[in-house]
């Protein structure tokens, strides 16, 4: 489902080579269009958010307070995997269970994220989570680029972690 066309990431002193996203059927030309094909449902920036929280496993996604149901839960977990936005690996200790992790096209919707989550808590009248209320005192004095930052970078060593085990 990828196409020949390749975009050049640059990591530390290596450069990884990452097929473009190779979208066939879609419905226009406009790039918002098409991402929104892809990211637009209700669960997909869902997944792509637990997956930053470090949930990595089928049940650590069921067991989320939005309470997807398997069937959704699974095709968005493969169309995710379609399109290269996660992966996953088997786990070390039980060969059974998944562990989902975010691809680099995965990491670069971090921004996508934090602004949702930003524009959420400035015109949202409702109770937010503990875990959100935690993050917004921690990040409350620094600007949305080093917000950003430091997010993905400890998405990164958790992500290392995670493979390397």
């Amino acid at each position: 489902m990828y196409g020949a066309v390749l975009k050049t990431i640059e990591m530390g002193t290596t450069t990884q080579i990452e097929p473009k996203i190779n979208v066939r059927d879609n419905r226009s030309s406009c790039p918002i269009s098409t991402s929104l094909e892809i990211l637009g449902d209700n669960w997909s920036l869902i997944l792509i958010r637990d997956l930053f929280l470090e949930r990595t496993t089928f049940t650590d996604f069921s067991n989320s307070l939005e309470n997807i149901s398997s069937n959704i839960l699974s095709d968005r977990i493969n169309k995710l995997q379609n399109f290269n936005l996660i992966n996953y690996r088997l786990h070390p200790n039980n060969r059974k269970v998944k562990q989902y992790y975010l691809t680099e096209a995965g990491i670069e919707l971090y921004p996508v994220i934090y602004d949702l989550l930003i524009w959420g808590t400035k015109h949202l009248d409702m109770k937010f989570h503990p875990r959100l209320n935690d993050w917004y005192i921690n990040n409350k004095n620094k600007n949305r680029e080093d917000s950003i930052r430091c997010s993905i970078l400890g998405y990164k060593k958790f992500k290392s972690v995670l493979l390397n085990y």
